[in-house]
Parts: C-alpha cells; structure tokens; sequence
C-alpha cells in the first residue's frame, strides 16, 4: 500500500528511477535490517547500555558500503559512546554536511508494553520497539541512503558527516562534544524524528516541517527553608506553605506571547491545515498580531498550541517535610521551562522570582551543563527551495511549513555555536502514532523508499554546492 501518487511525467525525477531495481531493494531491505538491529540493542542509559553496539552496527554497515574504516570513528564516553563517520568531499576547505541524530532511546519496562520494547516487530505495515520513532528507523535511513548514494557513484563537492550523539535523551555530554568538534560545518541536518505528517483518514502525506528552532530547557529549584519545630506549636512562616503559595502563583503565570520568524510563518501556513475554524483563525490572527488577546485565549486552550506562542514554566516535582508531626524545616520543588529563543536563564529566574512574590522562597538555576540557549537558524529560503524539490522527487508535491520545536534536541549545541541545524526528517507519521517515549513505539515502513528518494536528492544537491 502507497500513500503517495506521482503523475508519469514527476516519476522520472526520482533520482533513484534510474537505479537498478536490485540495488534499490537492496537499500530499502538494509534500512529495515539496521532498524531492527538497532532496536534489538538496549542503549539505555546505565548498566548494560549498549549505545556503543549502535554505533558498531552502524560503522560496521558503512565501512561495508565504502567507508574506509579510518574514516568511521567511535569515541567511549562513560557508559556510552558516539559515532562521526565522515565521506571526504573534493573541496576539503567548504564546510560539511552534517547527519545529526543520535543512538540512545528513553527507557523501557516490558512490562508495560503490549510487546517487548527491545524485541523488533514488523506488523500491518509498522515497525515496533523502543526507538522505531525516536530515533532508531531515523538514524537506519540516513545511514543506508548514504551507503546507496554512494553505490551511486555520486562524489560530494562538501564532505558529508554522520553524526550520531550517544546520551541526547539524558545528559548530552557527546551531544555537547561533538557540536564543537564540528563546528566548522556549513549545515546540519537533524534526522531526530518524523518531520512530515501523514493525513488521519487518508494516511497520505498532509504537511512537511523543517524545524528552525527550539525552545531551551530549563529547570530552576524553589526553597524555603526555617527552624521547623513541633507540630503542636504552628508558626507564620511555614516553609510548606510558602512554597506551595510560590508554587501557585507560578502555575498561574503566563509569560508574554511572542513570535520570531520561523513561528509567524508557521501559524500563517499551518491555519490551513486546523480542522477547528476557530483555531484557524486565531492562528491568523496571532500571526498578524502576538498582542491579540483573543487570538491568544484559543491558543492557550489548546495543549498543543500553547507552548508555541511563548516561554512556559511548569513545576513538575515537590518535596517537603521530615516527620508527620514536625514543622517543615525545608520545602522544595522544581520548575521546568521552555524557553523562547532570545531569552536568557537570568531574565527567566528574574520573572519567576516576580511572579513567586515570596521573599522567602529562593529560586535557583540547576539546568547546569545538560541544556544551552539558542538562537533560531536562519529563514533559508534557497535551503527551503532545496527542500521541496527534495520531497516532489520523493513524495510529491508536499505542503512544506517551518516548525519550532518546544522540546529539545541536538540542534541547540550547533545552534549554540552560530551553526545553522534544522530539523530535517524523511519521515512522515500520523500525529495519532507518535508514541515516542511512550508505550508501543512505532513508525510506518512506508517511510523507507520515499525516504531513501528524499536523503539522496537532498544531498546531491546540498553536497554539491
């Protein structure tokens, strides 16, 4: 079953129309092979984490398919590992094409899951287990389009890196490691999950996203501390109540509503696809005006739009008290935010600090080293022309809408450093599939040949350049 149609005329575009039919079986057939592989792996944080054995499948696959193995390096980092593979292009001087995903998933309980998330299951049409979505199958198509480009005999003009990070869903030590190792590069590619939306009725390809920015992560730790005492003996200043007046008051906070480029344009052209008129409009209306009040009612009402209009803050986590008969000597809780770019920690704990209104709950910064403030990429429209001719070579003539994202990803570390990094996926996916950190993981194989159309016209555009 296909969910996309190409008049004969587009059909001899597709870059691997002139590929033999065994070749490019034989690419589709290794992407689902190394997704499977890969998911079999256990790279979860901790004992046992099998990240590196990721990153060995995946050398091992590349210098198979040409690579030298000088040229595929896999660096141990604590229980981890990640992996640069790069393909030397004829101009050396140009800065790459950077591949960015990464080779650990979220963790698992087999006995949560209706199968076993580290046993990969193929079943009416999908791929299950943990990292089908996020971003294992990702990952596998990259991999196996840049082994099949090569088959090809295309030779990139820029060298062209696969960059895999090893802990991004945890502390993104290699993540950090590996943006400044290339921050030379021209271009990154984010591979990290579906960019593209399948239609819920039709399950044919709806809208493609590239994804030009992200929200930073930030957490902050409220405190209100005293000497306690006897619970028979209440006093004014009790810690818990402080807190949780704190705590209250900044639930209750709404940061201001702002837009940047990549997300006016993203309401102007995604209101076209809201099945709500109300939304829609309000989409509109915010696109043209961030101060519209009403505009800004509907989309807080909605979870999945009121994180795009501006910086949240949610505490998520409490802790008060040491005896049922005591007086609270201390009362904690954290506070997690997402951050619209052009915001620093210092301004956020400033307005938490407002928005608290008590002197004696302190508020600290303890995001430490996992997570960086960044800029947006820039609103490339030669790179947004490239790809849509990638994705009419794939999977037709698709709707492409620029996204920022609310949560994080390897992108902030290039970003971080003045490297452009966009959100850039083969992938479509139904929004009611996405189970990524979730139970029953999956992603539809119909993304494998459209997929392999998609990275290799891309790049034998971009790497030529």
């Amino acid at each position: 079953m296909t969910l996309f149609r190409l008049a004969a005329s587009a059909a001899s575009m597709i870059v691997l129309a002139a590929t033999p039919v065994a070749a490019q079986t034989a690419a589709e057939a290794q992407v689902l092979d190394l997704s499977k592989r890969a998911i079999a792996l256990r790279s979860v944080q901790g004992p046992g984490n099998q990240s590196p054995a990721v990153a060995a499948l995946f050398r091992d696959a590349l210098v198979a398919g040409g690579w030298r193995a000088e040229e595929v390096e896999i660096v141990p980092y604590e229980d981890t590992a990640y992996l640069i593979a790069t393909w030397p292009g004829s101009e050396p001087s140009l800065g790459p094409i950077v591949f960015s995903a990464h080779l650990d998933v979220v963790e698992a309980k087999p006995e949560d899951w209706q199968r076993d998330p580290f046993t990969p299951v193929v079943e009416n049409g999908y791929l299950y287990g943990r990292g089908a979505s996020d971003t294992k199958f990702d990952a596998a198509l990259a991999v196996a389009s840049m082994i099949e480009l090569r088959r090809q005999g295309f030779r990139p003009r820029r060298s062209i890196v696969i960059a895999y990070s090893g802990d991004e869903e945890t502390t993104m030590a290699t993540s950090k490691i590996i943006a400044e190792r290339l921050k030379n590069a021209s271009l990154v590619l984010n591979v990290d999950g579906a960019s593209g939306t399948l239609d819920e009725k039709t399950g044919k390809p709806k809208y493609w996203s590239w994804q030009g920015g992200e929200k930073s992560y930030m957490d902050f730790r409220l405190e209100a501390t005293n000497d306690g005492g006897h619970s028979s003996a209440p006093r004014e200043d009790n810690a818990l109540v402080q807190l949780a007046r704190a705590i209250e008051r900044i639930g209750s906070h709404r940061f201001a509503p702002e837009v940047n480029a990549i997300t006016r344009a993203y309401f102007e052209k995604a209101a076209a696809f809201e099945s709500d008129p109300l939304k829609a409009a309000a989409m509109r209306a915010f696109a043209r005006d961030p101060g519209d009040k009403a505009a800004i009612a509907v989309l807080r009402s909605d979870p999945y739009n009121t994180g795009k209009i501006g910086t949240t803050c949610v505490p998520t986590m409490a802790s008060a008290g040491h005896a049922v008969n005591a007086l609270p000597q201390r009362a904690t809780a954290i506070v997690n935010c997402r951050v619209f770019p052009g915001h620093s920690a210092a301004e956020i704990k400033t307005e938490l600090e407002r928005a608290a209104g008590e002197p004696a709950v302190t508020i600290t910064d303890i995001t430490g080293d996992t997570a960086t403030v960044s800029d947006a990429s820039p609103l490339d429209a030669a790179l947004v022309a490239s790809f849509e001719r990638a994705l009419a070579k794939s999977w037709g003539k698709v709707p492409v809408i620029p996204m920022q994202s609310s949560g994080a990803s390897d992108s902030m570390w290039y970003r971080a450093l003045g490297v452009p990094s966009y959100g850039a996926s083969a992938s479509f996916i139904k929004e009611s599939d996405d189970f990524a950190h979730g139970l029953d993981e999956r992603v539809p194989l119909v993304n494998i040949k459209p997929g392999i159309a998609f990275y290799t016209a891309l790049l034998r555009e971009l790497a030529a350049k």
